[in-house]
């Protein structure tokens, strides 16, 4: 019984990987998933300088910086997401 269930763990797991999308060949290929990843790292950074300020380890023009960038990137990608969702909304208003 152990032995059935830890193959068939392993055949999931497999499956999964061959099922996982590869990611895309070349530098500039993928754009977007760069962004994205700019992004989080932003976000991620402007978290941890927000933590160490209030435990003392950061200094207030560091912590103000780091929000600031947080800040805009938020910005951004809002503003990103409306002109998606506004280009969609004109291809949906096309007539076929």
């Amino acid at each position: 019984m152990d032995k059935t269930a830890h193959i068939a763990s392993q055949l999931y797991t497999n499956a999964q990987n061959i099922a996982r999308p590869k990611p895309a060949e070349g530098a500039g290929d993928n754009l977007f998933a760069q962004i994205a990843t700019d992004f989080m790292q932003t976000m991620r950074a402007g978290e941890e300088t927000a933590a160490a300020g209030m435990v003392g380890k950061a200094d207030a023009a560091s912590v103000v910086q780091a929000l600031a960038a947080s800040q805009l990137a938020i910005e951004t990608a809002v503003t990103v997401r409306d002109k998606v969702v506004e280009a969609y909304q004109e291809i949906l208003r096309m007539p076929v």
